[in-house]
């Protein structure tokens, strides 16, 4: 009988273990889900365009910036499962309402330009491995994203998004498609190589500011409300305070799993682009992500430019949603609708109508002659211009006992977090600064 027992002991332990783990598994989401929309279209647009024009030599942002948005995202996070509420929400309670209006408008335009040059960047990687029109992908594009999310229930939709984050990887076997001096690589990596000129600090920030991202905020947050609201036995760490150790435990392990992958698939893209387009003079050209795999089949052949031009189309339906959705949360927060993708369009009809009104403008963009590097040109400089506030406004709210009760940040995120904010602060002067001598 005591062996039964002990046995028995045993096996709900295992099974504790398993469930444990599993539990953990079907966990890791928003963070992931962040991280990898992160990697859009025009993301890897960048990317390509540092790569094809400086080599290996700005590798080493992708280890800088890598602690400053895994911080920011944590920080995000952790306010979102304190209060069980977004940003937007959160700034609506406790501050003016003017700071609110300007934020979350600002977020918006963004938004909805980057939707706009990510649809063509998907329209442009379609019609070049498929043929066609790119008109009628961009159209399809949109559409189909815009029936994901607003018929496919939340949790389902979750599920799909966390299995299309695999497509990053094909930028990370592309790589492996070519040659590479791997020496050179680690060298650049480990070893920051500045360049004292105007172009180069462009480039800077505009790593920067693809890598730390207002929606990636907007997003992260409204995402781990939701969470808590879809689950019977969770509720804001405020209000369960017994909940705080495995959540806020959770929440780094996501957040700094998701922006390290974020990060790991923007290296490969600089490094890709940089051992082939840079040495060949190829790069000149490149504006787009279409542009970089179009240069690459010559140098690195078919199978490379097909792997690249499928991820950008993959990363396309991340970031899409993710886009979308964020400023969707925002506005909701802000007039206080209904806001969640795991409600029904009937029951939430606001929510819906602006998530769909913000792709659609997107999609409009495509068809009203805006050059979609125009608008990834805009996208970048309001998203630096409204980077800086929103990132004061999540450290001030992330000190604020009225809204972080018994969970103040810890140290280290208080350190990582007003560092990053400066660096971002003075990455935007510089934006400004080159964009008034022009």
């Amino acid at each position: 009988m005591a062996e039964l027992s002990a046995g028995t002991a045993t096996a709900k332990h295992d099974s504790e273990s398993n469930e444990t783990q599993k539990t953990i598994l079907q966990r890791l989401g928003p963070g992931l889900i962040t991280g990898a929309a992160d990697d859009d279209p025009s993301g890897i647009a960048t990317y390509s365009q540092i790569g094809a024009q400086f080599g290996f030599g700005m590798l080493w942002t992708m280890l800088f910036s890598f602690p400053l948005m895994a911080a920011m995202q944590e920080i995000s996070a952790r306010i979102g499962r304190i209060t069980g509420a977004g940003i937007a929400e959160n700034l609506r309670k406790y501050y003016p309402k003017p700071i609110v209006y300007v934020l979350v408008t600002l977020l918006c335009v963004a938004n909805i330009f980057n939707l706009g040059a990510d649809i063509a960047a998907m329209g442009a990687a379609a019609e070049m491995v498929f043929g066609g029109n790119v008109s009628a992908y961009v159209l399809a594009f949109g559409l189909l994203s815009i029936i994901l999310q607003v018929y496919v229930p939340y949790r389902q939709y979750v599920r799909y998004l966390k299995w299309l984050t695999v497509v990053l990887f094909t930028y990370i076997v592309t790589a492996f498609t070519i040659h590479v001096p791997w020496m050179s690589v680690i060298r650049a990596t480990l070893i920051p190589s500045i360049m004292w000129n105007s172009t180069y600090w462009m480039a800077l920030v505009a790593v920067l500011g693809t890598t730390i991202s207002p929606y990636l905020f907007f997003w992260q947050t409204s995402q781990e409300a939701e969470d808590v609201c879809l689950n019977e036995n969770e509720e804001p760490l405020k209000r369960k305070p017994s909940q705080a150790f495995r959540q806020l435990r959770r929440i780094a392990l996501d957040s700094r799993v998701g922006m390290g992958f974020s990060n790991l698939v923007a290296f490969f893209v600089i490094l890709t682009t940089a051992a082939t387009l840079y040495s060949s003079g190829g790069g000149k050209g490149i504006q787009t992500s279409a542009d970089a795999a179009k240069a690459l089949q010559p140098i690195a052949g078919h199978f490379a430019f097909l792997l690249f031009a499928l991820g950008i189309i993959g990363t396309g339906f991340l970031a899409i949603p993710v886009l979308a959705g964020s400023a969707a949360y925002a506005v909701g927060e802000t007039f206080q609708w209904r806001s969640s993708l795991e409600s029904k369009p009937q029951h939430a009809p606001k929510f819906y109508l602006f998530l769909t009104a913000a792709t659609v403008g997107g999609i409009a963009l495509n068809f009203f002659g805006l050059d979609p590097i125009r608008a990834l040109f805009w996208s970048a400089v309001i998203n630096g211009l409204v980077a800086v506030p929103v990132m004061i406004a999540l450290m001030v709210m992330s000190a604020n006992r009225a809204i972080t009760g018994k969970f103040p940040l810890p140290a280290y995120l208080r350190v990582v977090g007003w560092s990053a904010t400066a660096i971002m602060f003075l990455a935007s002067l510089a934006f400004a600064g080159s964009l008034v001598r022009k």
